[in-house]
């Protein structure tokens, strides 16, 4: 089954994020449909290197288009895809002059989609497990749908009663108005009067006290909405930028915000109907004239408050090509989503949204800067605009991967006699003006989503605060499962935090500074940390995603602890581990037979996969006889069994040592 095949089976939360990603003009979902299976099949992270791949790949491309377009005129029902291939072809045709361009762009699309595939793997992981936080998560959801469900039922309530208020107010002011023309009226008409006002205005004072009574439940539905509900799908939208297997989606806040604004609207009804009522008829001691005025505010403070906090960013700014999430690039185009949680019909293609970056200071984004909220750019008929073509600032007072900007976004809602401005931000990108800074960019981004749970913290690396070891292993931890669909197991944290810390009993209350991650060469090394261990990750991106998703590369191990795990095993046993002393990281095998091998690079993986590195691999023995000395994966998996499955057709030559 291809990877695109593979996404069209995704749940809706996963296929809506494929959606998303080809939203834009870059590399038209139609294209990448029709040819998935040539499209995979070519290496286009090659080509992107390669000029003279590219220029191959990019023929044949053309090539495809015109066979499709072919196939497409022999059916009669595809006039659209025959007239779109047509453009398709002529878009494509504006990398004539750089193909690797082409190239780069459609690799991006590849990886970004492996990720969603990844995520949605992970996901269904943790829900086999059935995760104690997420159970927790589930109840917490569940008191919010109990309480929206007694406030819309009470709100139901209302409704009958303020009708039987109207009505018992006309009998009363019928039955009145006779009294008044009938000068003969005895006593006795009189007192039922009186009895009709005080049953009047006993209703009015039950039915103000109802109001109070519902406000006091929104005021609670509405703190765990913002101060919790959100505030946790914010922290999640935070932590999945920086790999975490966190669901994102806003199905359940959007429902939640629609119901509770819905009710409150409704009050607000109620209390003009009140209005009405009095302007009708009103009487000494009235309670609607003295009561209303500060049941309004509250009903009009909590709307405030709850639209105001309904407009999120769905989708943090991202590249087309970039490194990760809140990773910018000057003159670069990148794409952004805003949405609006109360999702209603009337204000479709109604509210613009405008953006702007660091809206105190002198900086322009590029691109379409105002656009609609409107319900065609989403799956589920959200109410969102989505940004795809704006384009970062070309200069920066600071071109530093320590400084933290945010995009703004700003919009007025007017709906029901309610006026208020609207106003969210992104997370804090850091703006890069070359590639070779985007290393240290997306360890700033790691830094800063890791540790500060305030968005509006842009000042943040004026004093960075140091990372215990527990927070600083799951980021580390997560880096890895986004890269090869597995984190790191306990045994691998701990061989890290000896190499940070030395051996220690508990290594909760350790901390590594920012300077110590980032800035500080390790020990006889001219390399940080971060640079290290971002070597092995590309390595594990790039070339041994399989092997580290299915276990077998031990990956980090101190040499101690190597040879104890392998003193005892049968001969021939051998592990696989990374290198220390690689700046761009590099993976070799360790075995009681063979002395020193230097470690395979990303310069060597290119040439020849590590499984067939291990599969070829000889040493020459007495009489120079050529022997394999890897015969099984630690602790006992005979080799072919191990990774037979990746063996390529042309394995079977020998490497020497």
């Amino acid at each position: 089954m291809t990877q695109w095949e593979r996404l069209q089976q995704l749940d809706t939360v996963y296929s809506q994020r494929a959606f998303d990603l080809y939203n834009g003009d870059e590399f038209p979902m139609e294209v990448r449909h029709y040819l998935a299976h040539w499209i995979e099949g070519q290496d286009w992270e090659r080509a992107s290197r390669d000029s003279s791949q590219a220029a191959f790949l990019f023929q044949v491309l053309l090539e495809n288009l015109d066979n499709q377009f072919s196939r497409f005129v022999q059916e009669k029902e595809s006039f659209l895809l025959q007239r779109n291939f047509r453009r398709y072809k002529q878009n494509f045709q504006e990398y004539q002059e750089e193909p690797y361009t082409l190239a780069t762009i459609i690799h991006w699309f590849l990886v970004k989609e492996k990720g969603i595939l990844n995520d949605a793997e992970l996901a269904q992981q943790v829900q086999t497990l059935q995760i104690q936080p997420a159970a927790m998560e589930l109840e917490s959801q569940r008191q919010v749908e109990k309480r929206l469900k007694d406030l819309k039922a009470k709100v139901e309530v209302m409704e009958h009663n303020i009708r039987c208020l109207e009505e018992q107010q006309d009998e009363f002011d019928f039955k009145y108005q006779t009294h008044l023309m009938d000068c003969e009226a005895k006593k006795k008409q009189l007192e039922g009067l009186q009895k009709m006002i005080n049953a009047l205005d006993n209703c009015r004072r039950n039915f103000l006290s109802d109001i109070s009574a519902m406000l006091d439940t929104a005021d609670v539905l509405h703190s765990a909405l913002i101060n919790e509900e959100l505030v946790e799908w914010k922290r999640r939208q935070q932590k999945s930028c920086i790999g975490a297997p966190d669901d994102t989606s806003l199905e359940h806040l959007e429902k939640w915000f629609t119901q509770i604004i819905e009710c409150m609207f409704q009050l607000q009804k109620f209390l003009q109907k009140l209005d009405e009522l009095v302007g009708k008829m009103t009487y000494k001691n009235d309670p609607i004239p003295v009561r209303k005025p500060p049941l309004k505010i509250r009903v009009d403070t909590l709307l405030t408050h709850l639209i105001k906090s309904s407009f999120v960013v769905e989708t943090q700014p991202s590249m087309p090509q970039g490194r990760g999430l809140l990773v910018l690039r000057t003159n670069v185009q990148f794409s952004v989503k805003v949405r609006l949680l109360y999702k209603v019909p009337e204000l479709n293609h109604v509210m613009k949204v405008t953006v702007s970056i660091d809206k105190f200071r002198k900086f322009n984004v590029l691109g379409t800067l105002s656009k609609a909220l409107n319900m065609a750019e989403s799956m589920n008929g959200g109410m969102v605009a989505d940004f795809r073509h704006l384009v970062s600032p070309s200069s920066l007072s600071l071109s530093v991967t320590e400084e933290l900007h945010r995009i703004n976004f700003q919009t007025q809602f007017d709906y029901q006699g309610l006026s208020v401005p609207l106003e969210t931000s992104s997370l804090p990108v850091v703006v890069i003006s070359n590639s070779s800074q985007q290393q240290s960019a997306w360890a700033s981004v790691l830094w800063f989503n890791m540790l500060c749970p305030d968005p509006k913290n842009i000042k943040f690396f004026e004093t960075s605060p140091a990372a215990t070891w527990p927070q600083f292993g799951e980021m580390l931890s997560w880096q890895f499962l986004s890269c090869g669909k597995r984190g790191l197991d306990n045994d691998q944290l701990e061989t890290l935090a000896i190499k940070l810390f030395g051996k220690q009993q508990s290594y909760d209350n350790c901390k590594i500074s920012w300077t110590k991650f980032n800035k500080e060469n390790l020990p006889d090394t001219n390399f940080t940390l971060w640079v290290w261990l971002d070597g092995i990750l590309n390595l594990v991106k790039l070339y041994l995603s399989d092997l580290w998703s299915d276990g077998s590369i031990m990956g980090f191990i101190s040499k101690g602890k190597e040879r104890l795990l392998l003193k005892k095993k049968q001969n021939g046993t051998f592990l696989l581990r990374f290198s220390e002393s690689i700046k761009d990281g590099g993976i070799t095998f360790s075995s009681p037979s063979v002395q020193t091998v230097k470690p395979f690079t990303s310069t060597d993986l290119k040439q020849i996969a590590l499984p067939d590195i291990l599969c070829n691999f000889r040493i020459m023995v007495a009489e120079n006889i050529p022997v394999n000395p890897l015969c099984y994966l630690y602790p006992n998996t005979p080799k072919d069994q191990a990774f037979g499955k990746y063996y390529s057709e042309k394995t079977g030559g020998e490497l020497f040592v």
